[in-house]
Protein backbone atom coordinates (compact mmCIF):
# COMPACT_ATOMS: atom_id res chain seq x y z
CA UNK A 1 0.00 0.00 0.00
CA UNK A 2 1.41 3.55 -0.81
CA UNK A 3 1.64 5.96 1.33
CA UNK A 4 -0.06 9.64 0.99
CA UNK A 5 2.36 11.75 0.03
CA UNK A 6 0.24 14.96 0.68
CA UNK A 7 -2.22 15.83 3.68
CA UNK A 8 -5.49 13.96 3.78
CA UNK A 9 -6.75 17.53 5.29
CA UNK A 10 -6.68 20.64 4.06
CA UNK A 11 -7.55 23.54 6.74
CA UNK A 12 -9.42 26.13 5.37
CA UNK A 13 -8.65 29.89 5.63
CA UNK A 14 -8.78 31.24 9.35
CA UNK A 15 -11.97 33.92 8.15
CA UNK A 16 -13.78 31.21 6.83
CA UNK A 17 -13.42 28.67 10.10
CA UNK A 18 -14.48 31.99 12.21
CA UNK A 19 -17.30 32.08 9.86
CA UNK A 20 -16.35 35.91 8.05
CA UNK A 21 -15.72 35.56 4.71
CA UNK A 22 -17.32 32.99 2.01
CA UNK A 23 -14.40 32.93 -0.33
CA UNK A 24 -16.03 31.50 -3.61
CA UNK A 25 -18.54 34.86 -3.10
CA UNK A 26 -15.93 37.72 -2.67
CA UNK A 27 -13.95 36.72 -5.49
CA UNK A 28 -16.98 36.64 -7.85
CA UNK A 29 -17.79 40.31 -5.96
CA UNK A 30 -13.66 41.20 -7.11
CA UNK A 31 -13.75 39.98 -10.41
CA UNK A 32 -16.67 42.38 -11.80
CA UNK A 33 -13.21 45.61 -10.50
CA UNK A 34 -16.32 47.89 -9.27
CA UNK A 35 -16.12 49.35 -6.27
CA UNK A 36 -18.15 47.10 -3.69
CA UNK A 37 -21.22 48.66 -1.22
CA UNK A 38 -20.87 47.10 1.41
CA UNK A 39 -24.31 46.87 4.12
CA UNK A 40 -23.42 45.43 7.42
CA UNK A 41 -26.55 45.41 10.32
CA UNK A 42 -25.82 45.57 13.99
CA UNK A 43 -27.94 45.29 16.74
CA UNK A 44 -28.92 48.72 16.92
CA UNK A 45 -26.89 50.64 13.34
CA UNK A 46 -26.53 50.48 9.72
CA UNK A 47 -23.31 50.42 8.27
CA UNK A 48 -22.79 51.60 4.58
CA UNK A 49 -19.32 51.68 3.19
CA UNK A 50 -17.89 51.31 -0.49
CA UNK A 51 -14.68 49.75 -0.23
CA UNK A 52 -12.14 49.39 -3.22
CA UNK A 53 -10.24 45.90 -4.02
CA UNK A 54 -6.37 46.73 -3.67
CA UNK A 55 -3.65 44.15 -4.03
CA UNK A 56 -1.98 45.37 -0.93
CA UNK A 57 -5.38 45.23 0.93
CA UNK A 58 -9.04 46.68 0.71
CA UNK A 59 -9.40 50.45 0.64
CA UNK A 60 -12.55 52.15 2.61
CA UNK A 61 -13.56 54.92 0.31
CA UNK A 62 -16.86 56.00 1.89
CA UNK A 63 -18.26 54.81 5.32
CA UNK A 64 -21.39 55.78 7.04
CA UNK A 65 -22.70 55.22 10.01
CA UNK A 66 -26.15 55.08 10.72
CA UNK A 67 -25.52 57.36 13.87
CA UNK A 68 -24.11 60.14 11.22
CA UNK A 69 -27.84 60.87 10.28
CA UNK A 70 -28.16 62.16 13.96
CA UNK A 71 -26.29 65.71 12.36
CA UNK A 72 -29.75 65.55 10.11
CA UNK A 73 -31.79 65.17 12.53
CA UNK A 74 -32.64 61.29 11.77
CA UNK A 75 -32.95 59.38 14.93
CA UNK A 76 -30.69 56.19 13.60
CA UNK A 77 -32.66 52.98 14.60
CA UNK A 78 -32.22 49.82 12.72
CA UNK A 79 -35.23 49.65 10.20
CA UNK A 80 -35.73 50.62 6.39
CA UNK A 81 -35.98 54.46 6.59
CA UNK A 82 -32.75 54.39 8.22
CA UNK A 83 -30.49 52.01 5.97
CA UNK A 84 -32.44 54.05 2.75
CA UNK A 85 -31.15 57.18 4.14
CA UNK A 86 -27.82 55.45 4.99
CA UNK A 87 -27.03 54.09 1.60
CA UNK A 88 -28.33 57.79 -0.02
CA UNK A 89 -25.71 59.50 2.47
CA UNK A 90 -23.20 56.97 1.57
CA UNK A 91 -24.11 57.12 -2.10
CA UNK A 92 -23.70 61.30 -2.26
CA UNK A 93 -20.30 61.12 -0.44
CA UNK A 94 -19.29 58.34 -3.39
CA UNK A 95 -20.72 60.85 -6.19
CA UNK A 96 -18.54 63.68 -4.75
CA UNK A 97 -15.40 61.51 -4.84
CA UNK A 98 -16.30 60.53 -8.38
CA UNK A 99 -17.28 56.82 -7.95
CA UNK A 100 -20.14 55.99 -10.43
CA UNK A 101 -20.20 51.85 -10.43
CA UNK A 102 -21.00 49.38 -7.51
CA UNK A 103 -21.91 46.14 -7.12
CA UNK A 104 -23.53 45.02 -3.48
CA UNK A 105 -21.66 43.09 -0.95
CA UNK A 106 -24.14 41.80 1.68
CA UNK A 107 -21.27 39.72 3.05
CA UNK A 108 -23.14 36.74 5.15
CA UNK A 109 -26.98 38.11 5.43
CA UNK A 110 -29.16 36.12 3.81
CA UNK A 111 -30.49 38.11 1.00
CA UNK A 112 -34.68 37.72 1.71
CA UNK A 113 -37.40 39.97 0.00
CA UNK A 114 -37.76 43.61 0.95
CA UNK A 115 -34.77 43.35 3.48
CA UNK A 116 -33.16 46.39 5.23
CA UNK A 117 -29.98 45.40 3.41
CA UNK A 118 -31.70 46.25 -0.28
CA UNK A 119 -33.08 49.88 1.11
CA UNK A 120 -29.80 50.86 1.29
CA UNK A 121 -28.66 49.63 -2.38
CA UNK A 122 -31.89 51.65 -3.51
CA UNK A 123 -30.62 54.82 -1.28
CA UNK A 124 -27.49 54.38 -3.03
CA UNK A 125 -29.16 54.19 -6.76
CA UNK A 126 -30.96 57.13 -5.93
CA UNK A 127 -27.94 59.23 -4.83
CA UNK A 128 -26.51 58.63 -8.63
CA UNK A 129 -24.75 55.42 -8.01
CA UNK A 130 -24.82 52.58 -10.91
CA UNK A 131 -25.79 49.28 -9.98
CA UNK A 132 -27.12 45.99 -11.79
CA UNK A 133 -28.75 44.79 -9.38
CA UNK A 134 -31.60 46.19 -8.36
CA UNK A 135 -34.84 45.20 -6.10
CA UNK A 136 -38.64 46.48 -5.86
CA UNK A 137 -38.79 47.92 -2.41
CA UNK A 138 -42.22 49.63 -0.88
CA UNK A 139 -42.03 52.98 -1.14
CA UNK A 140 -44.02 53.58 1.86
CA UNK A 141 -41.85 51.14 3.93
CA UNK A 142 -38.81 53.39 2.40
CA UNK A 143 -40.73 56.34 4.49
CA UNK A 144 -41.35 54.76 7.08
CA UNK A 145 -45.37 54.59 6.99
CA UNK A 146 -45.58 51.11 8.41
CA UNK A 147 -44.20 52.62 11.42
CA UNK A 148 -46.20 55.61 11.65
CA UNK A 149 -49.42 53.30 11.55
CA UNK A 150 -48.03 51.17 14.02
CA UNK A 151 -47.56 54.10 16.51
CA UNK A 152 -50.61 55.55 15.78
CA UNK A 153 -52.43 51.99 16.11
CA UNK A 154 -50.82 52.09 19.91
CA UNK A 155 -51.11 55.34 20.48
CA UNK A 156 -54.26 54.77 22.87
CA UNK A 157 -52.17 52.34 24.72
CA UNK A 158 -49.57 54.91 26.77
CA UNK A 159 -47.36 51.52 28.03
CA UNK A 160 -46.98 50.13 25.34
CA UNK A 161 -46.26 53.00 23.17
CA UNK A 162 -43.96 54.69 25.08
CA UNK A 163 -42.45 51.38 25.66
CA UNK A 164 -42.09 50.16 21.82
CA UNK A 165 -41.43 54.03 20.93
CA UNK A 166 -38.85 55.24 23.55
CA UNK A 167 -36.20 56.47 21.57
CA UNK A 168 -37.95 58.72 19.62
CA UNK A 169 -40.35 60.01 22.45
CA UNK A 170 -36.88 60.88 24.24
CA UNK A 171 -35.75 62.66 21.01
CA UNK A 172 -39.06 64.26 21.12
CA UNK A 173 -40.32 63.23 17.50
CA UNK A 174 -43.46 61.70 17.12
CA UNK A 175 -43.38 58.04 15.28
CA UNK A 176 -46.61 59.32 13.57
CA UNK A 177 -44.43 61.88 11.78
CA UNK A 178 -41.59 59.56 11.02
CA UNK A 179 -42.61 59.89 7.07
CA UNK A 180 -42.59 63.86 6.95
CA UNK A 181 -39.21 63.78 9.13
CA UNK A 182 -37.72 61.05 6.14
CA UNK A 183 -38.58 64.02 3.61
CA UNK A 184 -36.83 66.73 5.12
CA UNK A 185 -34.12 64.46 6.10
CA UNK A 186 -33.46 63.33 2.60
CA UNK A 187 -33.92 66.54 1.28
CA UNK A 188 -30.75 67.92 3.49
CA UNK A 189 -28.81 65.19 2.53
CA UNK A 190 -29.62 66.12 -1.11
CA UNK A 191 -28.62 69.97 -0.51
CA UNK A 192 -25.23 69.51 1.27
Amino acid sequence: MARAKSPIYVVPFKRRRQGKTIFKKRLALLESRKPRLVVRKTNRNMIVQIIAFMPEGDRTLVSVNSKKLKEYGWIPKRNMPTSYLAGFLAGKMAKAKGIKDIVLDIGRHTPSFQSIVFAALKGAIDAGMDSKLGMELSEERIKGVHIAEYAKLLKGDKEKYSKQFSEYVKNKVEPEKLPELFEKVKAKISES
